[in-house]
């Protein structure tokens, strides 16, 4: 019997990929073009990266990850616009950071640093969030367990951090599905004000973090139709985003190691 327990073990780990469903809303969002430098200027639809980062908030362990398949638009693109405070620099690198740990006497004052940006975001948002839960290389348990946990904080509304959309003051509320009508969110005539086709161009598919604080981004074709964007599994090869407004000045998809 002890012989057997570790093929059964593998067996249920070669399980194919559970779905989970999350509803999510919140008054305002900004899913930041990467390509656009100064000021922010949001996507019309949630990123794949940002609906992953808002499933991680609700529940994360380095023995699986997040494939998100597509994102449904609940309710019709609302866009509005101010302007923030923001500082003008930021700590990228390690060794920034600790030559300003070595240095006992620097002060950094940000309202010396700050400069008004104008931001273009999205109001009154809502998404529903079709993903799989996938295995790492370093799941023992059978995968359904994760999928388990993650329903279980999904219905009592517990997180690790509040989650957000793209920015972290702009918070996001979230449950199960039919969650946002059940909270007067979404209606049945913000459904009718979703365009049948949307066509977005390059989005984001996801950010790879690399050493030294460089950053190698992944594009591919978006587009809503009737209010779905649908994710491919994989993001397009760096010859056909080549040119893009941008892509001069950051890591290219090949040739960083």
């Amino acid at each position: 019997m002890v012989a057997s327990r570790p093929r059964k073990q593998r067996e249920e780990r070669a399980d194919r990929p559970l779905h989970v469903q999350v509803e999510a809303w919140g008054p305002l969002a900004c899913f930041t073009r990467p390509e656009l430098k100064v000021e922010r200027v949001s996507y019309p639809t949630m990123t794949p990266s940002a609906a992953r980062g808002l499933l991680e908030a609700i529940f994360w362990k380095p023995e699986m990850t997040y494939r998100v398949e597509r994102i449904e638009q609940l309710k019709p693109v609302r866009w509005t616009r101010f302007r923030r405070n923001e500082v003008n620099n930021s700590i990228i690198t390690r060794h920034a950071y600790e030559s300003l740990r070595a240095n006992t006497g620097y002060r950094y004052d940000t309202a010396e640093d700050r400069g008004q940006r104008v931001t273009v975001a999205l109001s009154d948002v809502a998404y529903r969030i079709h993903a799989t839960i996938r295995a790492t290389d370093r799941c023992t348990a059978p995968l359904p367990k994760y999928r388990d946990q993650f329903d279980r904080r999904l219905a009592r509304g517990a997180c690790y951090e509040q989650p957000h959309f793209g920015c972290r003051e702009f918070a996001a509320f979230f449950g199960p599905r039919g969650s946002a009508e059940e909270a007067g969110a979404v209606t049945v005539a913000d459904q009718a004000g979703i365009p049948p086709i949307d066509e977005l161009g390059l989005m984001l598919h996801h950010i790879e973090y690399l050493p030294k604080g460089k950053e190698r981004y992944h594009w591919f074709r978006a587009s809503l139709e009737h209010g779905v964007l649908h994710v491919p599994d994989r993001p397009l090869a760096p010859a056909e985003v080549n040119g893009m407004p941008g892509a001069e000045g950051r890591a290219s998809a090949e040739g960083v190691a």
